[in-house]
């Protein structure tokens, strides 16, 4: 360790928020080279390498053939997709010197595809599987939480090519079951949960989120059947009012009411007996104008999923919304201009005498029926899950809010990029076909980060062991007395010998200051050097996780930590 390249820091940077981020910088293992950019130091790539080689060993047992492109792609082969100007800013676009367009790949469908489609050519050459892990580019709005959320991030990306819609299942099922076997090796409590295609696009998507309380993710679990969705994805069944005797249309005053709570508290009603309205623009300026029930919320990616062409979506600018016959703080359908896109949550639309804006300052409709009153609205499910929900598969569930981090995701695509890009074959019929393609991929960098943030204490790290940048580190207490670090690399060298992977601390510092770093940088497992192993041969060994101490004999420990590492 005294060679080893890990400045530790003793407090805490200002600018980490999860405790991933915290103890990264804190362990010596991550710097920052710019917002969003980061250098992995020796002990971090350790722990990078060890989730490489787990995902290559489930890659091999499946059949996955590694393989790497270029990290710049042709900016030609994202407009045949479709996607330049789909996927947004987050594209990082650069051109050269001769004016030509390229992007740094965020993911790269459009690359795998073009490499396949001039040399596969007959169904008897599928299915066929490629994967690389590489560095992929994102010009995310805010690159925050350290390695979780960065412009540059390590990626493992696979794309499966078939002949049929039977084939890209069963690889999509393979994918799953690999990927399920990659999280538990490498010691993480996750949940595989329905999910977003976003700007990959495909029909059926999951997300293997690994649970942690401070995660950005929200997932939606049933408490009775095994229905579980990301927030942006789950289901929602709409909520029937109780029936009640349609009354007539009545335009009030309700002074200084701009908000749903100042409404109900001003008419007397329960919020329920509102509906809400919420205005946006999409890119390009178009007015999208959601309305739901007072106490529900917008999920603003089923809302841009329900409106054709919509992506990234802003609060609208107040005269946008004047220009269309509205009235912020006071809106509602009625009244509306002809072609403006409004959408109406299910539940909301099944309302009954609820209360809704009259696009006037200071005035709302009472008794307003959605069925009758709203008129050509496109209908959707746009709420975002709330905790207790009714589960959309079964009857008796109710859905719980956990929270988690997103670690990889798995897409059945389909033929969106094959007949975009024109990959096809000649099945057995002799017709060409577009190939039927998946796409899989493992966020590296943040696997790393997210088991850290669901092993931690306040003391630093505790690596799940087969991920751990060294299962076991040999301290030599005051390394200052000759007889003491002598001892310690016999220890050291002996479990080399035996395939442990271990690291031996040599440095001339304080033992608080040592077993301080043990526990900040989280190795499995301590074995400490000190006077009483001179006087009896007595070695002390310290588990991570459990803080349990075992006091071995010289010819025992070697087994004791062979045990211990086996039961971790």
């Amino acid at each position: 360790m005294s060679r080893l390249y890990a400045p530790t820091l003793k407090e805490d940077p200002a600018e980490a928020e999860l405790a991933s981020h915290r103890l990264l910088l804190r362990a010596g293992m991550i710097r920052r080279e710019a917002s969003g950019l980061y250098s992995y130091l020796p002990l971090a790539w350790r722990s990078i390498r060890k989730i490489e080689d787990i995902i290559r060993d489930e890659m091999e047992a499946i059949g996955a053939q590694e393989m790497e492109v270029p990290i710049l792609t042709d900016g030609e082969l994202w407009q045949q997709s479709g996607r330049w100007n789909d996927y947004g800013p987050e594209l990082m676009r650069l051109t050269d010197r001769h004016d030509r367009s390229f992007a740094l790949g965020p993911t790269h469908e459009e690359t795998f595809t073009d490499l396949v489609r001039g040399e596969l050519k007959s169904y008897r050459q599928l299915p066929v599987t490629l994967y690389q892990i590489q560095d992929k580019f994102r010009d995310e709005r805010r690159p925050r939480f350290g390695v979780m959320r960065s412009r540059e991030f390590i990626m493992k990306d696979l794309y499966s090519f078939d002949k049929d819609v039977e084939g890209m299942n069963e690889s999509y099922r393979k994918m799953y079951v690999a990927y399920s076997n990659i999280f538990t090796r490498c010691g993480l409590d996750f949940r595989a949960v329905e999910a977003d295609s976003g700007a990959i696009g495909g029909g059926h998507s999951e997300e293997f989120t690994v649970l942690a309380p401070e995660g950005e993710s929200r997932i939606a679990c049933c408490d009775a059947c095994s229905y579980a969705a990301s927030d942006e994805k789950a289901a929602l069944r709409p909520i029937d009012a109780p029936d009640e005797a349609e009354l007539p249309l009545e335009k009030v005053a309700t002074p200084h009411t701009s908000t749903i709570a100042l409404l109900a508290e001003y008419l007397k009603i329960p919020v329920e007996k509102t509906i809400k309205a919420v205005a946006y623009q999409t890119e390009d300026d178009t007015l999208i104008l959601a309305f739901l029930r007072g106490d529900h919320e917008v999920n603003e990616i089923k809302l841009a999923n329900a409106v054709p062409g919509a992506r990234e979506l802003r609060m609208a600018d107040e005269d946008a919304i004047r220009a269309v016959g509205g009235c912020p703080g006071f809106m509602s359908p009625i009244g509306i201009k002809e072609g403006t896109h409004i959408v109406v949550d299910e539940t909301a639309m099944r309302m009954h005498n609820a209360v809704s804006g009259a696009n006037e300052a200071d005035f709302h409709y009472m008794n307003v029926n959605p069925k009758r009153d709203f008129g050509a609205v496109t209908v959707a499910d746009i709420r975002l899950v709330e905790e207790g929900d009714a589960c959309p598969v079964c009857e008796q569930g109710h859905l719980h809010i956990g929270r988690g981090i997103e670690a990889g995701q798995i897409f059945a695509l389909g033929t969106k990029y094959s007949e975009a890009m024109g990959a096809t074959f000649l099945d057995e019929a002799g017709k060409a076909q577009p190939m039927q393609m998946g796409c899989y991929g493992i966020g590296v960098g943040r696997t790393m980060a997210a088991a850290i943030e669901q092993n931690h204490d306040e003391h630093g790290i505790i690596w799940p062991r087969a991920i751990a940048p060294y299962e076991v580190v040999v301290v030599a207490v005051n390394a200052k007395v000759e007889e003491q670090l002598a001892y310690a690399e016999e220890i050291y060298e002996e479990l080399r010998a035996a395939g442990v992977d271990v690291l031996l601390d040599d440095r001339r510092e304080r033992a608080g200051v040592k077993f301080n770093d043990c526990d900040l940088i989280g190795y499995p497992v301590r074995i400490a050097i000190g006077p009483k192993t001179i006087e009896n041969g007595s070695i002390e060994v310290k588990v991570r996780r459990t803080g349990e101490l075992v006091n071995f004999a010289r010819d025992t420990y070697l087994k004791g930590v062979q045990d211990m590492l086996a039961a971790l």
